[in-house]
């Protein structure tokens, strides 16, 4: 009964945590951090997944074989931790009592007696290996194999209603069967039915699908039904604290960007996919990179920006492009990405095990403090980054995304370090050291990232800069009223269509949310032609969660940004704990900033609120300058 009590109290606090969005005043105080922290996502996850190596060309063999090969190759013990089923190992579902049936000629281990062929077996043996083990599935009634595979080899048998594997009308039922009875860790919640088997499909229309109406269109955020899709993630969310009352579980939610997720996955799982699935091409990592890059803000311990797995192994990540394969696990790390490798490593080379292995990389990447990096320098040829670790130490990461090389600065600023102290920078590729004060100068050599651990005397002697810790701030409200796609990310040839039609255009929606040292379109800082270098640039309407690490002082100069369209007042409000704290002047267009000053002493969350009277604040970005914590 105590159990039953405990895990019923856990259920309504999740889903007391999803409704709180629906307030009547969504700028209301709340006094609480709304960004997921169910399940066991600390740190971002890292380990090992079937579908790049494999896709649905699974079996038993294979999946132990790689879990004994992170074992085997001291990877396991570096962090790499979890083994992913991806899609593949369904037969159908029984119809007598809707149970999921395992493709028991691929597992043969699931045969156990005349019962239901059950993964227990399975998932003890790569638990006894130290391991933790993850399973597929999909949000609707079919999984995207079904819809997209060139043949049905490896597709689930039978009737029509036999081949409806996915969680649709299921998942109570699947979900405690994945956990409770199977023994596993971790699930990854694909979207493809709910978006490749409407009445136009070719598959529902020959009557070997049934139609289920689209909630989710990759081609236009305006035609994708975001709250219905948010509801099958709530009902997600609800069966695994039922099943798995200790916590310990992973939600990945994987609907590639669409509906707008960029902006609110953060709120509904452990991880959220940002962009459609990775290739092995430079261009492909590029794009996908960059839909999670600029995303610091959208990523907290608990919950992590997801632009897929990790490609090295093939193609232009292969142990002949060992420079691309360390760029691919850098900037993977600097955005705090999950690590999770996708080549069959039973055929790993040395060299490769090498690059995923590099323990100082992997230290950035599973930081405690949860910091995403911040871009810091800028452009389409190279770009910096840099991110707060939990020592006070900053990784910084410059990126040549080029094929040709450059020589670049990296300046004390960029770190916000004071120019006139010794910065120490340590190599994390090489182990080189060297030191430097206000400016070094460093070459990159095509598609080269040079990753450090760089120590130095912070300007802000007695705090933070809130955009230093991003992994402490939550937009819970970004303003953000019509998605908008994002044009800034790097748009490939390498994509599904090849060079067919007219390109990829834009698709992935999110743009305009809030940026740290930006203002949310990209613009500078700027309140009446005074340049902040650092600060929250965000839209009016807006209000931003940040949970105070024993500071007690809050401080920012506050204002409408010189970029805005709109000449509406807009009123800044601090609160901490529910309760207001300082409030500024309503302040315009051309006005010049106001400094706001709060005590925050024993707050726990501070929470800042721009209000305005308009109906779309996209016209109306605003700026918290210099917003920063201070210990005094």
């Amino acid at each position: 009964m105590k159990r039953f009590l405990g895990t019923t109290l856990a259920v309504a606090a999740v889903l007391a945590g999803f409704t709180a969005q629906a307030n009547a005043d969504p700028l209301a105080p709340t006094g609480r951090w709304s960004a997921y922290t169910s399940g066991h996502a600390q740190t971002p996850p890292m380990g090992w997944s079937s579908w790049n190596a494999f896709a649905t060309d699974i079996d038993e063999t294979k999946i132990i074989g790689s879990a004994q090969a992170l074992v085997d190759s001291g990877l396991a013990r570096k962090g790499y931790r979890y083994v992913n089923i991806d899609d593949g190992w369904a037969i159908k579902r029984r119809l007598t009592d809707g149970n999921l049936v395992i493709r028991t000629a691929r597992f043969p281990s699931a045969v156990v007696g005349a019962d239901l062929p059950t993964f227990r077996p399975f998932t003890d043996r790569v638990h006894a290996m130290g391991l933790k083990v993850g399973i597929y599935s999909d949000l609707g009634r079919n999984t995207c194999s079904q819809a997209y595979s060139p043949d049905d080899t490896d597709l689930p048998k039978g009737t029509v209603l036999e081949r409806e594997v996915g969680l649709y009308g299921h998942v109570d039922q699947d979900i405690a069967l994945f956990f409770s009875a199977w023994g596993f860790d971790f699930i990854k919640v694909d979207g493809c039915g709910l978006r490749a088997y409407g009445a136009d499909s070719e598959k529902v229309k020959s009557g070997a699908y049934r139609e289920l109406k689209p909630l989710l269109d990759m081609d236009s955020v305006a035609r994708s039904d975001i709250p219905a899709v948010q509801a099958e993630f709530r009902q997600i969310n609800a069966a695994l604290v039922r099943s798995n009352p200790d916590g310990d579980f992973l939600l990945s939610l994987c609907i590639w960007g669409a509906g707008n997720v960029r902006a609110w996955g953060k709120d509904f799982g452990s991880l959220s996919r940002t962009s459609d699935d990775i290739n092995p091409s430079w261009g492909r990592m590029l794009t996908n990179f960059d839909s999670a890059a600029k995303r610091a803000f959208y990523a907290h311990p608990g919950s992590w920006n997801d632009p897929d797995m990790l490609y090295i192994g093939k193609g232009d990540f292969d142990a002949n492009h060992i420079t691309e394969a360390r760029s691919h696990l850098s900037m993977w790390a600097m955005i705090d990405a999950p690590l999770m490798i996708g080549m069959d490593l039973r055929q790993a080379p040395k060299a490769l095990l090498d690059v995923f292995g590099n323990a100082d990389v992997i230290a950035v990447d599973q930081d405690p403090a949860g910091h995403q990096a911040v871009v810091a320098f800028d452009s389409d040829e190279v770009q910096t980054f840099v991110k707060t670790l939990s020592t006070g130490d900053k990784a910084v990461a410059i990126f040549n995304r080029s094929a040709a090389p450059i020589d670049v600065d990296l300046t004390a600023a960029q770190m916000k370090f004071r120019d006139d102290a010794d910065i120490a920078l340590a190599d994390l590729w090489s182990g080189k050291q060297q030191s430097f004060r206000g400016m070094v100068k460093l070459h990159l050599e095509p598609h080269q990232t040079l990753m450090f651990k760089a120590r130095g005397a912070r300007v802000l002697a007695d705090g933070l800069y809130l955009s230093e810790q991003p992994g402490n701030v939550n937009p819970a409200v970004d303003g953000v009223v019509e998605p908008a796609p994002d044009p800034m990310i790097h748009r490939s040839a390498s994509g599904w269509q090849g060079t067919k039609g007219s390109g990829e255009r834009p698709i992935y929606a999110g743009w305009g949310g809030a940026q740290a040292d930006s203002a949310p379109y990209g613009e500078a800082l700027r309140i009446a032609g005074k340049t902040f270098d650092t600060g929250v640039g965000v839209l009016a309407n807006s209000r931003l969660e940040v949970r105070n690490q024993s500071y007690r002082r809050f401080t920012a100069t506050v204002g409408v940004n010189d970029s805005a369209r709109d000449r509406s007042a807009v009123t800044f409000t601090v609160y901490g704990d529910g309760k207001p704290l300082a409030t500024s002047r309503s302040l315009k267009w051309g006005d010049a900033g106001q400094q706001l000053t709060a005590d925050v002493s024993g707050v726990k969350i501070i929470e800042l609120v721009a209000r305005a009277p308009v109906a779309d604040p996209a016209t109306l970005p605003v700026t918290w300058g210099e917003a920063a914590l201070l210990s005094r």
